[in-house]
């Protein structure tokens, strides 16, 4: 019995301690929360021409011969000192010069500063996208240019409409805009892709549906069946046309049609404004295209994938990434551990399950 009781003991004290530094954990937490409000995240900028050339040395330390790498550095090295010794001239010859201030705004080498967009219905990281051109906005000048990664199905055109008037205040700047899509750029995404001065599609990527879709479900005749009364109250004609628990007419039925034709309209219209190149007609059909059809539409203007295009223009430019990073909480942090957690004890299950299935 005693043996017991020091069991018992030893757990109290165990769970006693457990539950006093999750308390504590929290109390800081709470804190360090607090003193973080009103901060909704930062911005992160890496340079990707170190990035790539980290990359490509990696690899060629490998490769490479010793002999080639000795030739190789050599040669570098007397680029390099041709390059700072050229670079020192020029600054004297400025400061000679007396070049004046708004002269020194517009000179030096173009850049390009890199944006990622991942589309889901709602547009969701329109506010992250916002975040970043009202970072790069002020610091864009004559030549530079803007590659935005752009992968979307499309969703909701009020969010996918604010998406795409934020890639005009770029174009606004007077710097070019390239959009490169991979993978998908359809329907809403489509809006914003077009805003670009330039497309570039992957061979496969699926381009277009030019179209505006709306559907919902009716449960009158059900809630009718079951002898439930559905009462909506509205004050205006066509506050509202088609529900989904009420009994719907023709005449709500025929204004509900005319809206959506007159965002269809709309959405045809921004499209030819932005891009009128494109047999307007032709393309919003509410169709999809593959990358070479597309280009034969005139929706994109190269096939090539994102990477491909990004290594290119790293020869002859410095590129920047620009990431809005949204601040967590704490509690978002932990949840978001524990989905994870979940998610790789499923998959390793569903794995091992399968795995007995197999020869």
């Amino acid at each position: 019995m005693e043996f017991f009781q020091e069991i018992g003991l030893f757990l109290a004290e165990a769970v006693i301690l457990v539950t006093a530094i999750i308390v504590v954990v929290v109390a800081i937490a709470a804190v360090s929360q607090r003193r973080r409000d009103g901060e909704e995240g930062y911005i992160e900028v890496r340079r990707l021409n170190d990035r790539y050339t980290a990359f490509h040395d990696a690899v060629r330390s490998f490769t490479e011969h010793a002999e080639s790498r000795k030739v190789r550095e050599k040669a570098e090295k007397k680029t390099a000192k041709a390059e700072q010794k050229q670079a020192k001239k020029k600054a004297k010859e400025k400061e000679s010069e007396n070049v004046d201030d708004s002269s020194k705004e517009t000179e030096g080498a173009a850049r390009l500063f890199v944006l990622r967009f991942q589309g889901d219905i709602r547009a969701s990281e329109t506010e992250s996208l916002r975040e970043e051109i009202s970072a790069i906005a002020p610091e864009l000048r004559q030549g530079d240019e803007v590659l935005l990664c752009l992968e979307s199905p499309g969703g909701m055109v009020h969010s996918y409409g604010l998406a795409a008037s934020q890639l005009q205040r770029i174009r606004a700047t007077g710097a070019s805009l390239t959009v490169a899509v991979d993978k998908v750029a359809a329907s809403g995404g489509y809006m914003m892709a077009c805003v670009a001065d330039r497309i570039i599609s992957a061979p496969f990527a699926v381009i277009g549906s030019i179209g505006v879709l709306a559907q919902l479900p009716n449960f009158h005749r059900l809630l009718k069946k079951n002898d439930v009364d559905f009462e909506l109250l509205t004050a205006g004609k066509y506050k509202r046309t088609l529900t989904m628990f009420g009994e719907n007419t023709d005449d709500g039925r025929a204004k509900f049609v005319e809206d959506l034709e007159d965002t269809y309209d709309l959405f045809k219209d921004f499209v030819a404004i932005n891009r009128p190149i494109v047999d307007i007609e032709a393309v919003a059909t509410g169709e999809i295209w593959y990358g070479q059809r597309a280009l034969d539409q005139k929706l994109v203007d190269e096939l090539s994938t994102s990477d491909a295009y990004l290594q290119t223009r790293l020869v002859e430019t410095e590129a920047f990434e620009v990431r809005f990073v949204p601040k967590k909480s704490w509690q978002e942090k932990f949840g978001m551990a524990a989905e994870a957690g979940i998610e790789r004890t499923f998959l390793r299950l569903w794995q091992q399950g399968a795995s007995r299935f197999l020869p």
